[in-house]
């Protein structure tokens, strides 16, 4: 079981890149623009940088929301691999079977 520092800092990390996903999606769109002027992109890139770093979706890090492992994470359960393997050989997970040959 990880920290649980570690799982709320992530869930902040989540919280605000949430909160700053417009400011930033628009600032960027400022940035990539190629009509902008030289002053109207170094001050949007000022804004950027302005914002708070955690507010940055790369930052999130993906966790298994049962146990709250960082590795081995199975993004299309959102769960770890050994979360997976006792949820599916319980038969909790449908249509996932163990294989055998």
């Amino acid at each position: 079981m990880p920290k649980t520092s570690a799982i709320e800092r992530n869930k902040k990390r989540i919280k605000l890149s949430a909160k700053f996903q417009a400011k930033r999606a628009e600032l960027k769109a400022t940035l990539a623009n190629p009509a902008t002027t030289d002053v109207e992109f170094f001050a949007a890139q000022k804004k950027l940088q302005k914002l708070p770093r955690n507010s940055n979706p790369i930052r999130v890090r993906n966790r298994c929301s049962l146990s709250g492992r960082p590795r081995a994470y199975i993004g299309r359960y959102g769960v770890s691999r050994i979360t997976f393997r006792e949820l599916a050989l319980s038969g909790k997970i449908p249509g996932v079977t163990k294989s055998s040959w």
